[in-house]
């Protein structure tokens, strides 16, 4: 896995991005050559087991030659429990899949989401957020700040 934000594709092809958290799993797909990115569905994710019959739908449904997991990283020098668990989905997402898998910085993606969320209402007069729906979009956030910084 690379923590790094290099890419190993020549710009052709999907990307799938992954927000995890401890109750849901944001998905998201992207395009490297234009950076476009477009918040697929989030599932949940019980007791530490993804709905792995889900994400086996996308990628074969998709075909990505590229995964990308969101990381939380915090400024303890300790890795925080939920920075092991989304490196543990990284790594069997890997081992399932036998895709590349990149970890990148997820930092504060969850709070953009969720102001794009809350914008979207007010401007949409949507009177309530869908279970999910800032969990796929932050997927969609960090996939698009990885292509920004490759």
């Amino acid at each position: 896995m690379h923590e790094s934000s290099s890419h190993t594709t020549d710009g052709t092809g999907t990307v799938i991005g992954f927000d995890f958290g401890e109750k849901r799993i944001g998905i998201a797909s992207g395009h490297p050559l234009t950076g476009s990115t477009s918040p697929l569905t989030t599932i949940r994710n019980i007791n530490g087991r993804p709905e792995w019959d889900l994400i086996d739908k996308i990628i074969n449904e998709w075909r990505p030659i590229e995964l990308v997991v969101g990381l939380p990283l915090h400024s303890a020098s300790e890795p925080q429990p939920m920075e092991l668990a989304a490196r543990a989905f990284a790594k069997r997402l890997r081992k399932r899949y036998d895709l590349p898998v990149h970890l990148h910085n997820e930092s504060h993606s969850s709070n953009e989401a969720g102001r794009i969320v809350a914008q979207n209402r007010r401007r949409h007069g949507r009177p309530k957020t869908q279970t999910g729906d800032i969990d796929k979009i932050a997927a969609a956030l960090i996939l698009e700040n990885w292509f920004n910084e490759g």
